[in-house]
C-alpha cells in the first residue's frame, strides 16, 4: 500500500488570528497539540457500501460468503488523501442494536447508511478517519452463517482488512469490483461485547494491517465464557446465540446451529477441538502470541456476562508477548466506558488519542500515561503503572473448623463436610455462622484498617468424595453494612434526560447520547470474587479424572478477578459451597464432600503499604463465633451479550 499521501499539519500553538482549522478550503489531516482536528465535512462525507469476499462458505451454498461493510470516509478521500479506518464490526446492527439507546442502521434509498450507530462515526470521520461498520458473516446484510466464534466469524472480519490492504476482492452491489484506494491499509478494530470478541478474534490471527483493538468487555475464549473448570453455565447456547443474531428465515442456517450442538460437548463440560477453534489465547485458529496490534482493553470486575477472567488471561497473554496495551477496570457490569460516570470526556478524548498514535503516527502522550485506570470508587478513579497492583503480593487466609478465617494454618484433623445441593448464591451466604448442610463458611474478626484486593484470587482445597466428582463453588464476600454501586441492576446505571453530543452531526445522525448515573445501594454484604470448578476436571479441561470415592486430593482453582476495598469494620468471608443455581445450569451430584481445614487456604492479592505486613491482629480472627446477616436478594443481573 502506498504511503500516507495527506499532509500532517503539526500545529504546536494557535496562533491569535489565524484561520480556524474548520474553515480551510481544502482540507488536510491537522493536528494541534497531539490530536487531530475535526477539518473536514460530516454532512459531505462520502457514504457507501461494499461486499467483500471472505475465504469460507459458511452456509454452504457453493459460493464464497460476502461481507457487508458500510463506509463513511471523509469528502476527497482517495489515492490523493488516504485515511485509516476504524472498524466496529458487530451482529447486532439489525436485532438488538448497539450502544446504551440500542440504536440500529438505518439505510438511505440508496441502500447505504444514513445513520451510522453510536458516535464514532460523528466523532472520527471529521478528523481524518474512515469508520466502517461491518455486518459479521450471517447477520443483516452479510451472506452466510453465523458460528459464534468460529471460523466465519472471525475470517470473516479478517477478509475485511485484507481488502483494505489489496489482499481480497469486493464487489459494489451491482457485482463491480471495487478497491480501497482510499485506504492508508492502517486499520483499527473497536467494539463492546460480541463486537470487541471479533476484534479480538481477527487480532489473533496476526492479519497485517490490523494495527490496533480496543476491545470492551469482550470475549478471549469461548468456552471460558460458557464453562468454568468443567462446570456448564449454560446448555446449547452456542446455537441460541446463533439464532438470535441472525434474523434470517430459520430453516437457513438450523444445520448450522445443529453442528454447533453437536459439537458442543454439553454432555461432559470438556474442553475440546470446538472451543479451541473458538479460543483466541491459546487456540487453533488464533492466539496471543500472534497479535500484532496494539491492544486498549476495557472490562470491569462485576461484569458477569463476559466475565472479568476474560479479560485478565487476555492481558497477561498479551503481557507476555510483549504487546503494547492500556486498560481501563471499572467496577459496573456489562458496560460501555462511554457509559462510566463523569468519565465520557476523558474516555473519547483517551480513545482519540490512541487511535491517532497508532493509525496516524501523532506524538502525544498516550503511551507515555500510567497502563491502568481502576475505578476504586462510584466517581473515583486511581491510575497505576500496570493491572493487576504491581505491589498486590499474595497472602493465604486459613479456614478453621470453629468458622473462623486467619492467617494460622488450622490443627491437624481439622475437617468440615457438606453435600453438593443446588442452590442460589442468596441462600449460600445467608446466615453464616449457622451450619448448614448445603455449605460450609468462615469469617474474620473486624478488620483492623483497609485491605485492598486486586488480581486473582486462588482456592486450594484438600478433599476427599463419597461420589467420583462433585461440583465446587467457592465466594469471597465482605460482610458490612455500605452504600455500594449497585451493578446488579440496570449494569448499575441509569439513563439521565439530558444529553451530551461528541462530534458533528445530521438530521439523521447527531451523535448525541443520553448521560448517566450510578445507581447505588446500601446492602450488608457483598460477594466480591466467585469461582466453580467440577472436581474431576481439577487436572485437565479435557481429560477428566474421578477422584477415587474416600480418596483425599488437591483441587485448586481461580476465582474470577477483581479489584475491591474491604473496609476497616467489615468481615472477609469465604464460602465453599456446591452446585451454583444462580451462574450454572448444573444438576447438583448430591456428593458429600470433607475438607481437610490443614491443607485448605484461599491465596488473596492484597495491596499493602510499602514495608508493611499483614498480621493476625488486622483480621482478628480466632475470636469466636459471628452470624451474617440473613437471607437477602442479591438480584441477577441481566447477562444478555449486547
Amino acid at each position: 500500500m502506498p504511503p500516507l499521501r495527506a499532509a500532517v499539519i503539526a500545529m504546536g500553538l494557535v496562533l491569535i488570528g489565524a484561520t480556524p482549522v474548520q474553515a480551510l478550503s481544502t482540507p488536510t489531516i491537522t493536528v494541534v497539540q497531539g490530536r487531530t482536528q475535526p477539518v473536514f465535512s460530516y454532512a459531505d462525507a462520502i457514504r457507501e457500501h461494499v461486499y467483500v469476499e471472505s475465504t469460507v462458505d459458511s452456509d454452504s451454498d457453493g459460493r464464497l460468503d460476502r461481507v457487508r461493510v458500510d463506509i463513511i470516509r471523509p469528502a476527497g478521500s482517495g489515492p490523493g488523501l488516504r485515511v485509516p479506518s476504524i472498524i466496529d464490526e458487530s451482529p447486532y446492527y439489525d436485532n438488538s442494536g448497539r450502544g446504551n439507546e440500542a440504536e440500529r442502521k438505518v439505510y438511505d434509498s440508496a441502500g447505504n447508511l444514513a445513520k451510522f450507530p453510536l458516535y464514532y462515526d460523528n466523532y472520527f470521520v471529521p478528523r481524518g478517519y474512515a469508520v466502517l461498520n461491518v455486518d459479521m458473516i450471517g447477520t443483516t446484510r452479510s451472506d452466510g452463517c453465523p458460528d459464534v466464534g468460529g471460523k466465519a466469524d472471525v475470517l470473516g472480519g479478517k477478509a475485511v482488512i485484507d481488502w483494505l490492504n489489496g489482499r481480497a476482492n469486493a464487489y459494489r452491489a451491482d457485482g463491480t469490483p471495487v478497491s480501497a484506494d482510499w485506504s492508508t491499509g492502517k486499520a483499527g478494530m473497536i467494539g463492546k461485547s460480541y463486537d470487541g470478541t471479533l476484534a479480538n478474534a481477527v487480532a489473533a490471527t496476526g492479519v497485517d494491517g490490523l494495527t490496533t483493538i480496543v476491545p470492551i468487555s469482550a470475549i478471549s475464549s469461548w468456552y471460558k465464557y460458557q464453562r468454568s473448570n468443567g462446570v456448564i453455565y449454560n446448555y446449547d447456547y452456542m446455537s441460541f446465540l446463533a439464532r438470535a443474531v441472525d434474523t434470517d428465515p430459520i430453516a437457513k442456517c438450523a444445520a448450522v446451529r445443529a453442528g454447533l450442538d453437536a459439537q458442543d460437548g454439553d454432555a461432559t463440560g470438556n474442553y475440546n477441538d470446538f472451543w479451541a477453534e473458538r479460543d483466541y489465547i491459546d487456540g487453533t485458529l488464533g492466539d496471543a502470541s500472534q497479535v500484532r496490534a496494539s491492544v486498549f482493553a476495557v472490562h470491569t470486575v462485576n461484569d458477569l456476562n463476559v466475565k472479568p477472567d476474560h479479560f485478565s488471561t487476555w492481558w497477561d497473554a498479551l503481557a507476555k508477548n510483549g504487546v503494547p496495551r492500556k486498560i481501563w477496570v471499572g467496577q459496573y457490569q456489562h458496560v460501555d466506558p462511554f457509559d462510566f460516570e463523569g468519565r465520557r470526556d476523558q474516555w473519547v478524548d483517551t480513545l482519540h488519542a490512541w487511535f491517532d498514535y497508532w493509525l496516524l503516527g501523532v506524538m502525544n502522550d498516550v503511551m507515555k500515561e500510567p497502563r491502568a485506570d481502576v475505578q476504586v470508587g462510584p466517581t473515583q478513579w486511581i491510575t497505576q503503572r500496570d493491572w493487576p497492583e504491581p505491589a498486590a503480593s499474595p497472602h493465604l487466609f486459613r479456614p478453621a473448623a470453629d468458622g473462623t478465617l486467619g492467617l494460622v494454618q488450622a490443627q491437624k484433623g481439622e475437617k468440615v463436610t457438606f453435600t453438593d445441593i443446588r442452590q442460589s448464591e442468596n441462600t449460600m451466604v445467608a446466615n453464616v455462622g449457622t451450619p448448614q448442610a448445603g455449605r460450609v463458611a468462615f469469617t474474620t474478626g473486624e478488620l483492623s484498617r483497609d485491605i485492598r484486593l486486586s488480581g486473582t484470587p486462588v482456592i486450594n482445597l484438600r478433599v476427599a468424595l463419597d461420589k467420583p466428582t462433585a461440583n465446587l463453588t467457592a465466594l469471597l464476600v465482605d460482610f458490612g453494612d455500605d452504600n455500594r454501586i449497585d451493578w446488579r441492576r440496570g449494569q448499575g446505571i441509569t439513563n439521565l434526560t439530558e444529553e451530551s453530543c461528541h462530534g458533528d452531526a445530521t438530521a439523521a445522525d447527531d451523535g448525541c447520547y443520553r448521560k448517566v448515573v450510578t445507581n447505588m445501594i446500601t446492602r450488608p454484604l457483598e460477594i466480591v470474587a466467585r469461582g466453580w470448578i467440577d472436581v474431576q476436571n481439577r487436572d485437565s479441561l479435557s481429560a477428566p479424572s474421578p477422584l477415587a470415592a474416600g480418596t483425599y486430593g488437591e483441587v485448586e482453582w481461580d476465582t474470577l478477578p477483581q479489584d475491591y476495598v474491604f473496609k476497616q469494620g467489615h468481615r472477609i468471608g469465604l464460602v465453599i459451597a456446591g452446585t451454583d443455581s444462580t451462574y450454572s445450569g448444573e444438576t447438583a451430584t448430591g456428593t458429600n464432600v470433607t475438607i481437610d481445614l490443614q491443607r485448605s487456604r484461599v491465596r488473596i492479592p492484597l495491596v499493602l503499604g510499602a514495608g508493611e505486613v499483614l498480621s493476625d491482629s488486622d483480621v482478628a480472627a480466632r475470636r469466636g463465633q459471628w452470624v451474617g446477616p440473613g437471607e437477602i436478594e442479591l438480584p441477577v443481573p441481566d447477562n444478555r451479550l449486547f
